[in-house]
């Protein structure tokens, strides 16, 4: 398999050759309500790379660094899947209300209670799924997840109205929303068939306004 490759942030020297430098979505002041998107729920987390060979599993950031040993759910129930894979996927932690909490994984003593939604398939079986549309892509991985233990979870998608969702997702408290071409392949680098709206009143976003 021979990756695609653009210069998205200054790569760990550690990052294996099998890496693929993740697909980035744009900022967007609203959701796209035009018929060929679906959106996704923006959990407030790390991204994480997972790669599966069978009982062997590693967790990789953004850029590469190797994180395996610190979330130790996601690497044991991923391996029980017994699958060879690539998975792009958002490292979660609930909070008490139930909704995604950034500061207990920043925390650290939460890591063996982390969690990952996965939202996209790179790889399958030694194959290179990117150029396959979205749509592809994510009923190979909800098939991939239909048994899958709740360290690694499937993150549903809803086609519709877009500046509806986002409504509903700023009201239940959330992030925000990604909205993807159904369509789209998967590139490295920021792209415009994906679309990140962001709740203004959401946690990530004071946190932006602190720093």
């Amino acid at each position: 398999m021979v990756p695609w490759r653009n210069s998205v942030r200054k790569r760990s020297t550690l990052a294996p050759a099998a890496f693929i430098d993740p697909c980035l979505p744009s900022r967007a002041e609203r959701a796209p309500v035009a018929d060929g998107w679906v959106h996704e729920i923006k959990h407030d987390g790390f991204r994480l790379q997972i790669h599966a060979h069978g009982s062997r599993v590693r967790l990789f950031t953004m850029t590469g660094v190797d994180w395996s040993e610190r979330y130790p759910w996601i690497v044991q129930d991923v391996a029980r899947l017994g699958v060879r894979a690539i998975i792009d996927a958002e490292c979660c932690c609930d909070g008490d209300k139930g909704i995604t909490d950034f500061d207990r994984l920043m925390a650290r003593v939460y890591d063996s209670s982390a969690y990952a939604y996965a939202f996209d398939l790179l790889a399958l079986d030694g194959g290179d799924m990117r150029r396959q549309p979205l749509s592809e892509r994510k009923a190979l991985l909800a098939k991939l997840l239909r048994k899958a233990k709740p360290g690694i979870r499937y993150s549903e998608h809803i086609a519709g109205d877009g500046r509806a969702i986002f409504e509903h997702a700023c009201k239940l408290g959330l992030e925000g929303i990604v909205s993807k071409r159904i369509n789209a392949s998967y590139r490295s680098g920021k792209v415009k068939t994906w679309l990140k709206t962001k709740n203004p009143k959401s946690a990530a976003m004071l946190r932006v306004q602190e720093v």
